[in-house]
C-alpha cells in the first residue's frame, strides 16, 4: 500500500474545515448530558488511548494507517445521519458523544502515524498549516451560515445546528472520497 501525499494533504484541510464548521455545534448538541458525563468521558478516552498507545508497535504501518483513517471518518458519517434522521434527544446525544470519543482514541495515533509518512519537515509544516486553514474557514463559514440563517429567521439553535448537518453530510461524503484517493495498492505519488 502506497500514500498520494497530495491527496493526503487536501484530505487534511477538508478534515480541519469539517471540525471548524461543526465546533459551534457541539455545545448545542451536547447541551443536555450532565457535566459529570465529560469528566467520565475523559477518563474512558484517556484510558483508551493508553491502549492503543501499547499496540504501536503493531499498528505503525500502512494498511492499519488507512483502515483507522477511514473508521475515524465513517463514525462522523454515521453521527450526522443518526443526528438527521433521529430526533434530538438524550439517548442520541449520548451516542454522538460516545461515537466521537470513539474517533478521539485514536488521534494521538494518527498523528504519529503521520509524522513517520510524511517523513520530511517541510510536508509536514504545509500539513499544519493546511490544517490550520481549512479549521479556520470551517470557523467563517460556520459564523456565515449562522448568521444567515438569523437573517431568514431561523432563530432556534437546535434547528440551526440541524440544518447545518446537511451541509456536513455533503463535506463528509468528499472527505471520504479524500480518503480512499490517498491510501492506493499502486505506486506512489507526490
Amino acid at each position: 500500500m502506497k500514500i498520494h501525499v497530495r491527496a493526503y494533504l487536501w484530505y487534511k484541510l477538508f478534515n480541519s474545515m469539517f471540525f471548524g464548521l461543526s465546533v459551534g455545534s457541539i455545545f448545542v448538541l451536547y447541551a443536555p448530558l450532565e457535566p459529570s458525563i465529560f469528566s467520565l468521558g475523559g477518563i474512558v478516552l484517556a484510558m483508551a488511548m493508553l491502549l492503543v498507545a501499547k499496540f504501536y508497535e503493531k499498528m505503525m504501518n500502512l494498511l492499519v494507517f488507512y483502515r483507522v483513517t477511514l473508521l475515524v471518518e465513517i463514525v462522523p458519517l454515521f453521527i450526522i445521519i443518526s443526528f438527521l434522521l433521529f430526533q434530538y434527544h438524550y439517548a442520541s446525544v449520548m451516542f454522538i458523544y460516545i461515537s466521537y470519543q470513539v474517533t478521539f482514541v485514536f488521534g494521538n495515533y494518527l498523528m504519529r502515524m503521520e509524522t513517520l509518512v510524511l517523513k520530511r519537515a517541510i510536508l509536514l509544516g504545509f500539513a499544519d498549516v493546511l490544517k490550520q486553514k481549512g479549521y479556520l474557514l470551517g470557523l467563517v463559514i460556520s459564523y456565515v451560515f449562522y448568521k444567515v440563517a438569523e437573517f431568514f429567521g431561523i432563530t432556534s439553535k437546535q434547528e440551526q445546528v440541524y440544518d447545518l448537518h446537511f451541509g456536513l453530510l455533503l463535506l463528509q461524503i468528499f472527505i471520504l472520497l479524500l480518503v480512499l484517493k490517498t491510501f492506493r495498492t499502486c505506486s506512489l505519488a507526490s
